[in-house]
């Protein structure tokens, strides 16, 4: 099935899955921790591009009340921090001082779905949040999408801006972006946390299905017939989910506590959306970039590291379940395993629970790493 036809069921349900944020596990403790590993749906991830790549807040209803007792980032409609890239103009936030710590947004959000990371970890470190090119308030560029396009986006932000060893933390694509980043900086990337990450391990059996040499049929006739009934199909999907009545069904379904869904979330995601180029860029990541994604595999990438990971879990996540988060953990010895009753976004979902997993990890994990990279 070709990227075009398969989109609009999964976005209600890729890019938010939020549970209340009582729910737990285990009863008499917030979250489980257990060494482990991580992986990603090719399919998943991909479905959250609908909702998020363009809708509008025009009508909405929503409310802009944040959670209570946990610091929210302001919301910028001009954004925060600019860095220039490959020519190329990129966001970012940054905020507190310490070692510092980068977070990297899923597939169609951006640096604004940190909203209640950002200050919390903020009080003891440095905390700096992207947006991957082609999302957010980063530029929409005419390019051709690739995962090292945006693993380089961040190995030179590590390296131009950070300029320190750091944590790398990444939910759904971010995820996979900040696994290839990790396995391309060693020197420099002394962590990596994974909230339900995009990418999956390899198939054996498809590896080795060699594709037919292109015919002059295909190649002149029916791969320009193929652009044509895509670019149809994907922008009717793009106009679709512009539509105020459908943005708000689409987050409301998704987050199962409702309160999570607010304006400034809606906002955030769908004001890029009119960007000049979005339209073009939301083409060519569901033509070209999904239907290319088994050239990079968890288990390569995962081969090359050697960094201490943390999987944050939401176990409720429809699209990268705890299967997948045991499969990394069993791959994967140097990992910790926190499993959380949340879904596909637990660190907007559950936000508290999540910076608290975190900021345990990165004060003991983490400075053991750093320690042993300055003896080297």
């Amino acid at each position: 099935m070709s990227s075009s036809c398969a989109v609009l069921p999964s976005a209600r349900t890729e890019l938010f899955n939020p549970v209340h944020e009582s729910r737990f596990i285990a009863s008499t403790r917030p979250f489980q921790c257990n060494r482990s590993k991580c992986v990603m749906s090719r399919r998943g991830f991909a479905f959250r591009g609908v909702a998020a790549s363009g809708l509008s807040v025009v009508g909405s209803s929503l409310t802009t009340q944040p959670v209570e007792g946990v610091e929210r980032l302001p919301f910028k409609p001009e954004g925060y921090n600019f860095w220039t890239w490959r020519g190329h103009k990129i966001h970012y936030v940054v905020q507190g001082e310490g070692p510092p710590v980068v977070l990297i947004h899923g597939f169609g959000a951006s640096a604004f779905h940190w909203r209640y990371n950002i200050p919390e970890l903020a009080k003891k470190y440095k905390v700096y949040a992207i947006d991957l090119l082609g999302f957010g308030w980063s530029e929409k560029a005419l390019i051709e999408y690739d995962a090292m396009v945006w693993r380089d986006q961040v190995v030179d932000f590590v390296k131009e801006i950070v300029k320190e060893p750091t944590v790398l933390v990444g939910n759904s694509l971010g995820g996979f972006t900040a696994l290839v980043a990790a396995a391309g900086l060693p020197e420099q990337v002394i962590g990596v946390a994974l909230l339900n990450s995009a990418g999956q391990f390899g198939n054996p059996n498809t590896e080795a299905e060699k594709s037919e040499e292109e015919t002059a049929l295909q190649r002149f006739i029916l791969k320009p017939l193929k652009e044509i009934f895509q670019r149809v199909i994907l922008g009717f999907l793009f106009w679709q989910a512009k539509q105020p009545a459908r943005v708000e069904s689409v987050l409301k379904s998704v987050y199962k506590n409702t309160s999570n869904v607010d304006d400034y979330l809606v906002e955030s995601i769908t004001m890029p959306a009119a960007d000049t180029n979005a339209g073009e860029v939301y083409y060519r990541l569901m033509t070209r970039f999904m239907t290319n994604q088994t050239k990079y595999t968890l288990d390569s990438v995962l081969s090359k590291m050697s960094c201490p990971l943390l999987l944050i879990w939401g176990d409720l996540d429809p699209w990268v379940g705890p299967a997948k988060a045991n499969r990394i953990k069993e791959f994967y010895p140097n990992t910790t395993l926190v499993n959380l009753q949340a879904g596909h976004c637990p660190h907007d979902e559950v936000p508290e629970l999540v910076n608290r997993a975190l900021l345990d990890w990165l004060s003991t994990s983490t400075s053991e790493a750093e320690a042993s990279l300055q003896t080297v």
